[in-house]
């Protein structure tokens, strides 16, 4: 089940401001870690799907792949 909810920008920057130094502080590392891992995982997306041994099916697995690991060092 998902939940979705419509919050605007300031709305989010008042609860951000609100978090503690050290949560702020772990919420922009993980922020900046996504943003480097998109930008990284579309340089890979089309080096992969140039080469001949890969198929869409196999970069979905290896994204699904990263996504655990990445989800994994989180917590």
């Amino acid at each position: 089940m998902e939940l979705r909810i419509d919050v605007d920008y300031n709305q989010i920057l008042r609860l951000i401001h609100q978090l503690p130094k050290r949560e702020i502080e772990k919420l922009t590392n993980t922020l900046q870690t996504e943003m480097t891992s998109k930008k990284s995982s579309k340089a890979i997306q089309k080096m992969i799907l140039k080469a001949p041994t890969w198929s869409d099916s196999d970069l979905n697995d290896y994204n699904e792949t990263r996504n655990h690991i990445n989800k994994s060092r989180i917590a």
